[in-house]
């Protein structure tokens, strides 16, 4: 079985060094206003393209930057301009459904990546597409027998993309899904006329709604399920069967996730990917594997439509059901590299030892520690509040400004 490349979502710095710590082959973002996540995220600017791409490089993993919303005329220079710079850097890729940014990357040299908004769900349109792209990214609603179909297809009519190389599969394995083909929805627009297509999705279908009887007039709500916020898909339970369907790049959703979702899941990835290909890939792994990725966010779990389902599986409440929830508690205020101990202070709650702690910083990604000594105000201590400085080893080097959570359970 040949290894898959592991893609992860990158929407802020933060993001960005979780992923790279948790293994990931390769990350992918988007830049101002043309990405499909503008409304979700932190704005990650034109600018940020140099330091992301040199952070990359430096790690030795591929970048990827998503132009992949619906693009209008008056889009078209800042489109430009953002693959220039991309090309520039040495971003490895553009990720895009419109025709006008294949276009572009063609006149500029830029390789392509067709997203999933382009709904590519057979051979044929792996055909057509292939010429213009190094990867395709195929449509969410297939069955792994189908994709399996497709990627056997490629190798057997030795379809070659503008590389010269075969053209490449990628699926998404974990993440959030739309009850919209590949994403593509318009009930945001017709509703508050703020386009999905456009990043700005106010994501209506994650609410409750009634089916009424139009003749008698009578009301149900539908199981207690939001009738049209799928859960969210999760593979790792048959990453076997993934793998061998021959798929060329594992993508995770996730670009309006925090840095821990980002570190949690691809480090989960990335350790069944491994365990499939050296033969340790276990029941007991699957059980491990599926309580961590509980413990970030998500809307529950179900395996999307790759093994056969004809319907969905919706979810039961609004938001996430995370098991762990991060509370804020202090902001790093000095960082020592000789003696490698951080200084934090405390601004909200308070911490205790043997508390679990998690660290977000720009430069570091998501941390997790456990709390087994700690210095308060420059004397040994087991508590501190609000106010107090407090001290603790670390061995990666902050920033002042970088942040600090109690994890809890979420029912807490």
């Amino acid at each position: 079985m040949k290894k898959p490349e592991l893609l992860a979502p990158v929407g802020t710095f933060e993001s960005l060094h979780a992923a790279i710590r948790a293994g990931a082959d390769a990350i992918y973002f988007g830049v101002e206003q043309l990405n499909m996540r503008t409304k979700s995220t932190p704005t990650i600017t034109i600018e940020d393209i140099a330091e992301i791409a040199k952070v990359c490089q430096q790690h030795g993993i591929k970048a990827y930057l998503t132009l992949n919303t619906v693009m209008y005329d008056h889009d078209m220079q800042l489109a430009s301009r953002i693959i220039r710079e991309c090309k520039t850097h040495g971003i490895d890729a553009v990720i895009a459904s419109d025709y006008a940014i294949f276009a572009m990357c063609r006149e500029f040299g830029m390789p392509l990546h067709i997203s999933t908004q382009a709904n590519v769900s057979n051979i044929e349109s792996v055909s057509f597409f292939a010429p213009m792209a190094d990867v395709i990214v195929l449509a969410r609603e297939l069955t792994i027998k189908q994709v399996a179909h497709i990627t056997s297809e490629v190798q057997r009519r030795n379809l070659k993309g503008i590389s010269g190389d075969l053209i490449k599969i990628e699926a998404f394995v974990h993440g959030a899904l739309c009850m919209a083909v590949s994403g593509k929805c318009y009930m945001s627009l017709h509703e508050k006329n703020a386009s999905a297509n456009r990043g700005a999705c106010v994501q209506n279908c994650r609410r409750p709604y009634k089916v009424t009887d139009l003749e008698t007039g009578n009301e149900l709500v539908i199981d207690d399920e939001y009738i049209m916020s799928p859960k969210d898909l999760c593979t790792i339970d048959f990453m076997d069967q993934m793998i061998e369907a021959g798929i060329d790049v594992f993508k995770i959703e996730g670009r309006s996730k925090s840095a821990e979702y980002t570190y949690v899941t691809t480090k989960c990835y990335r350790e069944a990917i491994d365990a499939v290909l050296d033969g340790s890939y276990n029941p007991e792994k699957i059980t491990y594997w599926l309580s961590e990725l509980e413990k970030v966010y998500n809307r529950g779990f179900w395996g999307g439509y790759f093994m056969g389902k004809k319907l969905g599986e919706w979810s039961k409440d609004p938001g996430s059901v995370a098991t762990e929830k991060k509370v804020y508690i202090a902001k790093c205020t000095r960082y020592f590299p000789k003696i490698k101990v951080a200084e934090f202070t405390i601004e909200s709650g308070q911490t205790n030892t043997g508390d679990t702690l998690l660290i977000l910083g720009r430069n570091t990604g998501a941390d997790k520690i456990t709390l087994t000594e700690l210095v308060v105000n420059g004397s040994k201590g087991s508590i501190a509040k609000r106010g107090d400085k407090i001290t603790f080893p670390f061995e990666s080097v902050l920033r002042p400004g970088d942040k600090l959570y109690k994890m809890v359970t979420s029912d807490a």
